[in-house]
């Protein structure tokens, strides 16, 4: 156990202190009784004469609980630095009306962050980023080995933040930017997406062919089912998005070019069987030896510090105007 603010803890020195001050100026408080013999106060004392003189030592304990609470107790922060084969991935989610369709349950956006989570909590190593693309893209996250922050991210991810589209072009030469300073032996990419790209500033295949001259492998996962499926046909007013049953395609052949061109591989997400088979493909790929610092985050103690000063407190109210109240006549 550490202290986050241990100066505080000094002012326990002062608390003799005040006891020693306490008891020497105890008598004046008291009224004396003065009588001529010793033995006509025998049998005078009772237990709550003793307890008394004990009841003062809860209100200082309690002093020092709460000193030692302000100093913030915590557990010690725990570092270890770990040797392990890591690779550099960029994961590029597509943010389009359409991630909203509900062929998966409650929708593939759903699917897709699970997918998302899956990934980043089975690479425990490896540094992780996040791109996200609709009718432009942008980098939501930079490569990090810090899981809690990613993970957040992508669970925060919601359709409507970029315009209307789906600029595959844009999200993956995004991603290249972010893996073209990275130093590491092997940089993927993962592609999460429902459909067709119509956004023509950076066709895909372009992307691809820059992917292939950086060394980036693309891993492209394509979701949703083709057909009649109940999807966004317009945003109202308010936000929201009117479903109603559209035609929905999947142009599986680019993916499967984009993906082969850079040395990658297309997986048609349609069960969990070919999200465990793409696990099991990225775990094959070259690794490079790193060293990763791992900071096991503290907990805060000083709550239950305060709890053990309130009840303490609490007892010695009710023993000094209980069964310990003294009344003066």
């Amino acid at each position: 156990m550490s202290f986050a603010q241990p100066l505080w803890l000094i002012l326990l020195l002062i608390l003799p202190l005040l006891m020693y001050q306490y008891r020497q100026e105890a008598g004046r408080r008291h009224v004396t009784l003065q009588v001529s013999r010793l033995t006509a106060m025998k049998g005078l004392k009772t237990w709550v004469v003793y307890a008394r003189n004990w009841i003062q030592y809860l209100r200082w304990v309690t002093l020092a609980l709460c000193i030692i609470a302000i100093a913030r107790p915590q557990l010690l922060w725990h570092e270890e630095s770990v040797e392990a084969e890591a690779i550099d991935i960029m994961l590029v989610m597509d943010l389009s009306p359409s991630m909203l369709s509900k062929d998966f349950s409650p929708d593939r956006l759903t699917v897709a962050k699970e997918m998302a989570n899956t990934i980043v909590n089975r690479r425990p190593y490896d540094r992780i980023g996040l791109v996200v693309f609709s009718g432009g893209a942008f980098t939501q996250c930079p490569l990090t080995n810090d899981r809690r922050l990613l993970l957040a991210f992508i669970n925060n991810l919601q359709v409507g933040r970029l315009p209307d589209g789906s600029a595959i072009g844009m999200g993956l030469g995004v991603a290249l930017q972010r893996l073209d300073k990275s130093e590491s032996k092997s940089k993927i990419i993962i592609l999460i997406t429902d459909g067709e790209n119509n956004e023509w500033d950076l066709e895909p295949l372009q992307a691809g062919a820059f992917a292939k001259a950086l060394g980036v492998k693309i891993f492209s996962l394509g979701i949703g089912s083709e057909g009649l499926v109940l999807s966004p046909a317009y945003q109202k007013g308010n936000g929201t998005y009117a479903f109603e049953n559209r035609e929905m395609n999947f142009n599986s052949l680019l993916f499967e070019k984009l993906s082969s061109m850079s040395g990658g591989q297309f997986f048609r997400i349609k069960t969990g069987q070919e999200t465990a088979e793409m696990y099991k493909t990225i775990e094959k790929l070259d690794k490079d030896k790193v060293k990763v610092l791992r900071i096991k985050h503290h907990t805060e103690l000083y709550f239950w510090f305060l709890n053990a000063a309130f009840c303490l407190m609490v007892l010695e109210l009710l023993l000094r105007w209980g069964p310990l109240r003294v009344i003066t006549v």
